[in-house]
């Protein structure tokens, strides 16, 4: 197994990881946005208030990309293991 290899392997898992994580934290991060400009608005500075909004656009967003989500880890775990016998050979 050589350095090339492994840091091929390495390369492909973060990559999956930043599609996968990609969607949750796009969604956080423009609703935490969204509700700081509101709360510049209205002069509200509750900390606590982008929390909830958060938390249900992430639970969203888990609802409709967690199949997706899922099936992507699935497949590259697949993929990494199929290719045991070639990488140890």
């Amino acid at each position: 197994m050589s350095p090339e290899l492994v840091i091929n392997i390495v390369q492909n898992a973060l990559y999956i990881l930043i599609i996968v994580s990609a969607p949750v934290l796009l969604v956080s991060l423009v609703v935490g946005l969204l509700v700081s400009v509101l709360q510049a608005a209205t002069q509200i500075n509750e900390m606590t208030l982008t929390f909830i909004p958060k938390l249900l656009a992430m639970f969203l967003v888990l609802v409709l990309a967690g199949p997706w989500m899922l099936n992507t880890l699935v497949e590259y775990t697949t993929r990494l293991f199929q290719s045991i016998p070639t990488v140890i050979g």
